[in-house]
């Protein structure tokens, strides 16, 4: 969720963290700050709002004052405390000595609080971050940690329980930044004579494309010279570079107002990246297999756990796995999944999918799942990401760097590599000939094709994106695979053009959502294939009737060629026939578009909806 940037090397540090927070606020956040090591000592601001407000504050405070090449930055996401300049990062030590920047949730905060308190310490904010400064310069000023900062991490970070990722400097030790993790994103920059620490590898890649990986419980020291990697008890700790395989070029609009629209029309290249490799010698193959086929045929249930689009995505794979495998598939949300006491054993095969692979409640389900001795299997867009490395095995969704906020990419992706999942398990248990799998791989290599095709026909969807912008609400409607893309589709329009949306089972319309049909009310029916599914295809003809009969406004996505629905459509979306079971990865995309046509009318960024974060590290 929050954005950290920290730097030491030759270059203006405040200029670099600058340009590191930018390239992080896509993560979401609600204030501002930066810290420099500027002539002996810490100058610190921070501003609550956007990032514009913290750099009219830096220049109304004259940048000057923040000369120096050793810094850190920070954007933030309340957790603790309101979004106001008091509680905004970094947070000092009363000294105005030490600095820190925190990313998660210090779980054991007020205890700690209550501690320094009774030593006296006059709190300056809200916050469980500001703990950690006092306790870092107390550590930093007496006993076997005197004078030593990383041992004086070290000796804290110990003490911390929660979720956390920190960057510390220190106005006496004016080269280096101290940085730690457990359970929060964090890696490095290499560069030449400069290294970076971030949340996000998107904060330093102007800068380099060499990165090394934290794991768990590990801290990383910087200086002009190189890094230093412990884990908290200051033995030295194993760490894992790569080379970023994107550059700044990814994440830039090309030419689009909105990073969300340039990523609608990468959506074909992330699926041929996705499925791209995973097809050899006639068999599926995943990208970290640490299973084994006998373990894939052991397998006697699924579960699917993913918050967001991706727990979406999950429903669409139900269809899928099921059809495919004969086995029962049970799609949760991440955040009620370990509170309900699922039964798991060996034999259960846990499917984790998750944008970031750090989403906290999805990391929390992979953990619970693990204790009960069930495989899991990461779907993830990060490689190195915490859920992956906790995972038995792993298929990455090379969708690359999704900048908005509200996923599009991501998500096509997820269904893609669901469907992966779904054909190495029929695989491995035979229940699909070599040549079925095939021939179900090949359909979904033609996917990409076809997204192309409905991109080159969204012009009258953004017509009708602009027609709609004054609506008060929007209904969804969807049957079999088409019920998910209606759920999307209305969470799509919740978040960017914040309207009541909702989406429903079309076969529940008369079991209640039949009573919010009013004059002129936009309804949005995702049909099934006339040729696919032919019983529900009417059944679904007879729900649109009643609805029009009622007043309301029918937007139907339909197949090309589909006549038996135009009498019943004010607006018809048309997308090209393809198999049943794919259809979510082509329907989706005009809702995509439509809700961000609404929000860019309404006035609103489509790139960062109000209140929400890219990746939700806490709970």
């Amino acid at each position: 969720m929050c954005g950290i940037v920290g730097y030491v090397g030759h270059q203006s540090a405040l200029d670099v963290v600058l340009d590191g927070l930018r390239r992080l606020e896509y993560r979401g956040y609600d204030s501002a700050g930066v810290a420099v090591v500027a002539g002996g000592d810490l100058a610190v601001e921070r501003k609550a709002g956007r990032l514009q407000n913290l750099e009219a504050r830096l220049d109304e405070v004259g940048r000057d004052n923040f000369a120096g090449t050793v810094g850190m930055g920070h954007t933030r996401w309340a957790t603790h405390g309101a979004p106001i300049d008091r509680n905004s990062h970094p947070h000092r030590d009363a000294s105005n000595r030490v600095a820190v920047v925190h990313n998660g949730i210090i779980e054991n905060f007020l205890a700690l609080r209550a501690e320094l308190e009774g030593l006296g310490v006059e709190m300056a904010s809200d916050t469980d971050t500001e703990t950690v400064a006092h306790l870092v310069a107390f550590a930093y000023g007496e006993g076997d940690t005197k004078g030593d900062l990383p041992a004086s991490v070290r000796k804290v970070a110990r003490r911390l329980e929660g979720a956390f990722t920190l960057v510390i400097t220190h106005a006496d030790e004016p080269d280096q930044v101290v940085a730690a993790r457990r359970n929060s994103p964090l890696v490095v920059g290499v560069g030449q004579d400069e290294y970076f620490v971030a949340s996000d590898v998107a904060a330093f890649i102007a800068h380099t494309k060499e990165a090394v990986e934290l794991g768990q419980d590990q801290m990383v020291v910087i200086s002009r010279d190189g890094y230093q990697v412990t884990d908290f008890d200051g033995e030295q700790a194993e760490a894992k570079p790569f080379t970023v395989n994107w550059d700044l070029s990814a994440a830039e609009k090309g030419g689009h107002e909105y990073f969300m629209l340039k990523e609608i029309e990468e959506q074909p290249e992330a699926l041929a990246n996705t499925l791209r490799g995973h097809f050899a010698n006639g068999r599926i193959v995943l990208d970290e297999q640490r299973l084994s086929d006998q373990d894939l045929r052991d397998v006697d249930k699924v579960f699917v756990v993913a918050c967001g689009s991706a727990y979406h995505s999950g429903l669409v794979a139900k269809y899928a796995i099921e059809h495919w495998t004969r086995l029962p598939v049970e799609v949760e949300l991440a955040s009620e999944f370990r509170y309900r006491d699922p039964v798991l054993d060996r034999d259960t095969l846990v499917v984790a999918v998750s944008q970031s692979g750090e989403t906290a409640d999805t990391l929390e389900a992979v953990r619970h799942a693990r204790a009960q001795k069930a495989r899991v299997l990461a779907v993830c867009n990060t490689n190195g990401a915490q859920i992956p490395r906790e995972s038995d095995a792993v298929l990455y969704t090379h969708a690359g760097p999704e900048i908005g906020v509200a996923s599009t990419k991501a998500f096509l992706a997820q269904i893609a590599a669901n469907y992966l999942v779904g054909l190495a398990l029929a695989q491995a248990r035979g229940t699909k000939y070599p040549d079925e799998v095939a021939r179900e791989f090949h359909e979904l290599e033609a996917m990409p094709a076809a997204v192309q095709r409905v991109l080159g026909t969204v012009e009258q969807v953004r017509a009708l994106g602009r027609e709609l912008a004054d609506s008060k609400a929007v209904l969804f409607l969807g049957r079999h695979v088409g019920y998910p893309v209606a759920l999307e589709g209305a969470l799509k329009l919740k978040e960017l053009a914040y309207m009541h949306a909702e989406g429903f089972a079309a076969g529940e319309l008369k079991h209640g959502p039949i009573a919010l049909i009013e004059e002129d009310l936009p309804v949005v029916v995702v049909m099934p294939s006339p040729k696919g599914r032919a019983v529900l295809h009417s059944k679904l003809v007879s729900n649109i009737s009643e609805i029009q009969a009622r007043g309301a406004r029918t937007i139907v996505i339909a197949e090309e060629g589909d006549e038996t629905v135009r009498p019943f459509a004010d607006h018809l979306i048309e997308i090209p026939a393809v198999p049943t079971l794919l259809q979510p990865l082509i329907s989706t995309v005009p809702l995509q578009v439509l809700a961000a046509e609404i929000a860019r009318s309404r006035g609103y960024d489509v790139d960062k909806p109000r209140n929400l974060a890219k990746s939700v590290t806490v709970e």
